[in-house]
């Protein structure tokens, strides 16, 4: 049994795991999961992630992992994406909760209002409050880069791809990255990588 992975192609989070994968070369399963129409509310989805939210691994074995950093954090262990010492795997972790918790909150929820769900006119104020905090995230990131080429270990890791997946398309949510000089060059090192991929906006609903 070869993996499976359930996820939107549109998905930042699912696109997180699509580059891991790719960039490892890692034979897989992509089963497109269009969580705009319900597909993961069937009882089938919720018999595999009980969550019903994607990306969703099905291993090998057949247990499901989902949770998009952990699904990067299992794929990446044995690999130059996850650095060997100590005090590198928890700045790693550091900005995999930074992630989580002050950047996609704003850059994602912002991106599903203007671009993905068109539900701007009945989110503006929500929309609106998330401007300053992305740009405060933004903010600590090109600050980080002003003394360091990747983010948590000397070279690319995973907190790299976690960052990678709401930043590059930051214009799709109303942030502009026209003030962040470092944050456009590393983006640039990202997709320099041999199987590299942008993300795509998703067919009108």
């Amino acid at each position: 049994m070869s993996v499976k992975i359930y996820g939107m192609s549109s998905s930042g989070n699912c696109h997180k795991v699509r580059l891991l994968l790719d960039y490892l070369k890692y034979p897989h399963m992509w089963i497109e999961t269009d969580t705009r129409h319900g597909a993961t509310q069937t009882d089938e989805f919720r018999s595999l992630n009980p969550n019903a939210r994607v990306p969703l691994a099905v291993l090998e074995d057949g247990s499901c992992l989902p949770e998009s950093n952990a699904i990067l954090y299992y794929f990446a262990q044995g690999t130059t994406f996850w650095p060997a010492d100590k005090v590198s795997q928890a700045h790693v972790l550091q900005w995999l909760f930074f992630e989580q918790y002050d950047h996609e909150p704003r850059l994602a929820v912002n991106r599903a209002i203007q671009s993905i769900f068109n539900s701007i006119a009945e989110r503006r104020a929500e929309f609106k409050a998330n401007l300053p905090k992305g740009y405060r995230a933004l903010g600590v990131m090109e600050q980080h880069l002003k003394t360091n080429v990747w983010f948590g270990a000397s070279q690319v890791s995973i907190a790299d791809i976690a960052l990678y997946a709401y930043t590059h398309v930051a214009d799709e949510g109303g942030f502009s990255l026209a003030d962040f000089p470092l944050i456009r060059a590393w983006l640039g090192r990202m997709e320099s990588l041999d199987g590299h991929t942008r993300m795509q906006l998703p067919a009108l609903m």
